[in-house]
């Protein structure tokens, strides 16, 4: 077998099914993997009911992203806290050893071995391997679990592949230490292109990206490469745009997963109301112009100081909310 979230959003159906929304923005630990296109059924379920069930259970984002003509693999996204995301791929896995029809045992007993491939930026990989490898030696002694790095990044990605092999449960406990490291390390995410199934054949693609595997990513003008990504058409900054100014050294860019129907609200007419989110916190900011999974939730970017992000993250917060209570009131 084969990563926000941003924010821990449920799908885009009715507001009462949403998973509630984080205290901040910073907590949220969004990781991607590859599986295969049987998997990918398994994880979504018959008319979506595994995948609603997991956000349900275990309070996270989850999502797979849309078929690809001709290519035999999708990317799964899970967004929200380190446990969640940890519960959740331990449950994914679980129900995928268990659809399969011949599990692997790791040894005479009833454990049943598998893996996951986990999409990482080549800029954390440090991270999680550490000095002389002792980072990634203290996670699968602590897990259980055997981790194997690619070394070559994806195609016209930066994110390189870690397989991490062993039990569900085994996977899950490496998961979360490895969520750990890449929330504490997470600036050093900033730019990663991310992979994409089919990318590079010709065909056109959403753009937008989004943080994955706990790092941000930084909004660019190149194509659309991970869960999630690179904009299109963004205007170039002004001269007398902060981005063109000098940069705080402490930038981060942060990904929150926003219900389509909710950005109008955001936006506002001609872009009032972003603009003013903007002012208010210093902050950049940025809407994908599509979905990026069957969820048909857009990807909210913000590029900023720690202090800044959460001004313009809480603000997006209060106006999503008091559009959610009116929608409510009016039902």
């Amino acid at each position: 077998m084969s990563a926000e979230n941003p924010a821990r959003h449920g799908s885009a159906s009715p507001a009462g099914s949403r998973s509630p929304s984080p205290t901040s923005a910073q907590d949220i630990l969004t990781l991607r993997a590859l599986v295969n296109t049987k998997e990918a059924g398994v994880i979504i379920g018959k008319q979506g009911k595994n995948v609603a069930d997991l956000r349900e259970q275990v309070h996270v984002r989850a999502g797979v992203s849309k078929v690809t003509p001709g290519v035999h693999e999708r990317v799964l996204t899970v967004s929200g806290s380190v446990e969640s995301v940890a519960k959740a791929y331990t449950q994914i896995i679980t129900q995928l050893v268990t659809s399969s029809p011949h599990p692997i045992p790791i040894s005479s007993s009833s454990t049943r071995h598998t893996s996951i491939r986990l999409l990482i930026s080549h800029n954390l990989m440090g991270t999680i391997i550490g000095r002389s490898g002792l980072k990634i030696k203290t996670i699968q002694e602590l897990s259980g679990a055997r981790m194997v790095a690619s070394k070559e990044m994806l195609p016209q990605s930066t994110e390189r592949v870690v397989e991490v092999q062993g039990s569900p449960e085994a996977i899950g406990r490496a998961i979360e230490e490895i969520g750990k490291c890449l929330l504490e390390d997470w600036e050093r995410g900033a730019g990663t292109v991310p992979f994409y199934p089919g990318a590079g054949t010709g065909e056109e693609r959403p753009s937008f990206r989004r943080s994955t595997n706990g790092y941000p990513s930084a909004p660019t003008g190149s194509r659309r490469s991970n869960g999630d990504m690179v904009r299109r058409g963004s205007s170039p900054p002004s001269p007398h745009s902060p981005s063109t100014q000098q940069q705080p050294t402490n930038l981060r860019t942060q990904n929150i997963s926003i219900p389509s129907d909710m950005v109008g609200c955001i936006i506002g007419r001609n872009g009032s109301k972003i603009t003013e989110i903007r002012r208010l916190s210093g902050s950049k900011i940025s809407i994908a112009k599509m979905p990026h999974d069957d969820t048909n939730e857009r990807m909210f970017t913000i590029v900023g100081t720690p202090e800044a992000n959460e001004k313009a993250f809480s603000e997006k917060e209060r106006r999503v909310g008091r559009e959610q209570q009116q929608q409510e009131s009016q039902e």
